[in-house]
């Protein structure tokens, strides 16, 4: 009996048109961002400056540069002195941003309270993030000038003599303010996210063993919502080490009142933009920044996520807590 050999038809493979279409983003990121990382780095190990009309470099120092960075200038670290300056005003900004979303994210996704309208809220706290960081600087820059409503204010119930932007507080207060009404929406909108992803059958299951809200917001939606939350900080503060147009309009180029608002990245601007262009050490302040940044978003992590947070098993540890 003949037995006629089956022919399965070929499947067609969808897999490459996935690798095409991911194919521009990794195009631009290797010529836009991972090239220019990559030189900036490599040009950090040289000399290359201006001096009058004339061009010094580009001559191999080594670690000359980095080594530059944390020798005084007359008498002062300035590597030191504005880490500390960007780390305070990111935290005044910081901190109250997360308490304040986490607090909207909460009462606008509860389920015994029922707000109406969420959509609506949604739009209207990120607003703000919509407006560019250079208008909301020159608001603020003219509503608390010496002769804005709430400088002359200060006047009157401080003292005469008292100008918002010569304190060193009220003006890194006015950084971080600004900052806070910029992000606020956008954190909380990633926290709501976060917290409507729970499993509602946690929330339902310790309504029924008679939980209140404070044990279900500590041994519940925190819990869950940590993967989210570290996220949220780490992107914030990646982007406090990067500040720059708010604290440049405040405070001017030279950080006023005493360098006391300069932060890392308007050090290196005025580094590679002014007389000197002194590209060499540009490129380290750059990969210090980068490592600073890597550092200090390893220490929130391992600081926020503690044990195994996997998903699943946060899950099992938390009914086991309710049981």
């Amino acid at each position: 009996m003949n037995q006629r050999k089956l022919v399965r038809p070929k499947s067609i493979s969808y897999a490459k048109w996935g690798y095409i279409f991911i194919l521009p983003f990794f195009l631009v990121y290797i010529v836009f961002s991972f090239y220019p990382m990559i030189t900036t780095f490599y040009y950090s190990f040289f000399e290359n400056y201006n001096q009058g009309l004339t061009t010094i470099g580009p001559n191999f120092v080594g670690f000359q540069n980095y080594a530059n960075l944390f020798k005084p200038n007359e008498g002062r670290f300035e590597i030191l002195e504005y880490t500390k300056n960007t780390m305070i005003m990111w935290v005044l900004g910081a901190v109250p941003q997360f308490v304040f979303s986490l607090l909207l994210a909460v009462i606008f996704t509860s389920a015994r309270l029922k707000i109406k309208g969420q959509r609506f809220f949604k739009t209207v706290i990120y607003m703000p993030n919509l407006i560019m960081a250079a208008a909301y600087s020159m608001l603020f820059y003219v509503v608390f000038s010496e002769v804005g409503p709430v400088g002359m204010l200060c006047k009157t119930l401080i003292s005469p003599d008292f100008v918002v932007f010569q304190s060193v507080g009220a003006s890194r207060g006015v950084i971080a303010f600004i900052n806070f009404l910029m992000w606020f929406g956008n954190t909380t909108i990633m926290l709501m996210a976060g917290i409507m992803g729970i499993d509602q059958s946690l929330f339902e299951a310790a309504a029924i063993d008679g939980a209140n809200g404070r044990q279900v917001f500590f041994r519940i939606t925190l819990p869950l919502l940590a993967p989210i939350f570290v996220y949220v900080a780490i992107t914030s503060l990646i982007g406090g080490l990067q500040m720059f147009d708010v604290p440049q309009i405040i405070g001017g180029t030279t950080g006023a009142p005493n360098g006391s608002t300069r932060t890392l990245i308007m050090w290196l601007n005025n580094v590679v933009t002014g007389n000197a262009k002194d590209y060499g050490k540009g490129g380290a302040i750059s990969v210090l920044i980068f490592i600073i940044t890597g550092v200090l978003s390893f220490i929130v992590y391992k600081t926020m996520v503690k044990g195994d947070s996997t998903p699943k098993n946060t899950k099992r540890r938390i009914k086991n807590d309710l049981l």
